[in-house]
């Protein structure tokens, strides 16, 4: 599997107890992003955060919370993004998460050489 250059970063914000099909919604997202043979995800647990709603998870000890902010991150192609939206957006259902892409470039994937980085226009 080649990862381009220029890649798109999908990056997902949603809750530790967000659920889709009885299981965690991260859970569920990296699956698919794998099925679907999307180039590597990974899952971010955060120990504090808000979102839409303002009302603040943290993971401190007199606070405990069960629903820490969780970031899912997705690296591929533009078009392989792209495709995988339509499959995201059913599997947020009503989740409410936030998410955003961003262009990156792919210094290295796999083993080998970092590549030297090109300047952004």
């Amino acid at each position: 599997m080649q990862i381009p250059k220029g890649a798109i970063l999908l990056r997902i914000f949603i809750g530790e107890n967000d659920r889709h099909n009885h299981q965690p919604l991260y859970e569920a997202i990296v699956l698919k992003a794998r099925e679907m043979h999307l180039g590597g995800a990974t899952v971010l647990r955060g120990p504090m955060g808000y979102g839409h709603s303002s009302h603040l998870h943290t993971a401190k000890i007199l606070r405990l919370s069960d629903d820490l902010p969780v970031i899912v991150e997705i690296v591929d192609s533009e078009e392989k993004i792209n495709s995988f939206l339509p499959v995201l957006d059913t599997m947020m259902g009503d989740a409410s998460g936030l998410v955003t892409i961003e262009r990156v470039q792919v210094l290295q994937y796999g083993k080998g050489t970092i590549a030297q980085p090109t300047s952004f226009a």
